[in-house]
């Protein structure tokens, strides 16, 4: 595990739900599910190379670390499919727990941004299915 990725998982420890670091300096987000690495990406930040701490990787954000070409990935937790879309790029990961799947936040079903996801393999057509996912989530509320 990288210098960067240990300063980045030591931001989860400190409230972080999701964190990127390069060289040292690291950019940390307290929204909640993959919306910190959908507005990174919306907004053009370059994650290219960067280590990346996240409190939950499911497919949906592995997707979404693969298009914006990370270079490392910490998870807390870390779902079967998350971390076969990870090696299937190369991109190394490191997690604290791996499980069969990401549930939602009731505990009662398997996480909405998973079931978008479930049957895309493209990065680009898994970010455009999860922005229109997130944002038709936002407008809900």
């Amino acid at each position: 595990m990288s210098k960067d990725l240990e300063l980045a998982k030591s931001y989860l420890n400190d409230g972080a739900t999701c964190c990127v670091v390069l060289d040292g300096q690291a950019t940390v987000s307290r929204l909640t599910g993959i919306r910190p690495v959908l507005e990174w990406i919306k907004e053009g930040k370059d994650l290219s190379g960067c280590a990346v701490a996240d409190k939950i990787v499911g497919k949906a954000a592995a997707l979404l670390f693969v298009l914006a070409k990370v270079g490392e990935v910490y998870a807390g937790v870390l779902s079967q499919a998350g971390k076969a879309v990870l090696e299937q790029a190369n991109i190394p990961c490191h997690f604290g727990e791996l499980t069969e799947r990401i549930i939602n936040r009731r505990g009662d079903d398997i996480c909405p941004m998973e079931k978008t996801v479930s049957d895309i393999d493209d990065p680009k057509q898994a970010y455009r299915a999860l922005s229109a996912k997130v944002a038709g989530a936002l407008a809900s509320k």
